[in-house]
């Protein structure tokens, strides 16, 4: 994960994507509970892979992978559902953006593949 980005953003910068991520992360989820209450199994099933992308978006975890999952389901819920097609290209264009600029430092995936600072006291 870390060769994928140079740094995870902090400050501003990573406030800023802290907000795209549960933005982003918290409408997946909302659109994937929302749509189980409805008689369509078939229609949901790519509404539950986007939530399950939001949840991992949410926390930053594996978040290029998610977001790219995300945008992909998206697509192919504007394409197969036109009624809805606004917001899931919206929701698609967040994932690829969250997918290009990473989750930020904010995240679980900076505490995991992030640069870590050797403590030589210890």
């Amino acid at each position: 994960m870390q060769r994928l980005f140079s740094t995870f953003a902090d400050g501003w910068p990573g406030g800023g994507l802290l907000l795209q991520r549960f933005l982003a992360g918290g409408i997946l989820v909302y659109c994937g509970a929302l749509s189980l209450t409805k008689a369509h199994l078939e229609l949901a099933i790519p509404q539950i892979f986007g939530a399950v992308a939001g949840v991992l978006i949410l926390v930053g975890l594996w978040t290029p992978v998610a977001a790219t999952l995300a945008a992909a389901v998206e697509l192919w819920i504007a394409f197969s559902q036109p009624n809805n097609a606004l917001m899931a290209v919206i929701l698609a264009v967040l994932g690829i953006s969250l997918a290009m600029i990473g989750p930020g430092a904010w995240s679980v995936d900076a505490r995991l593949f992030g640069r870590k600072q050797l403590d030589p006291d210890l």
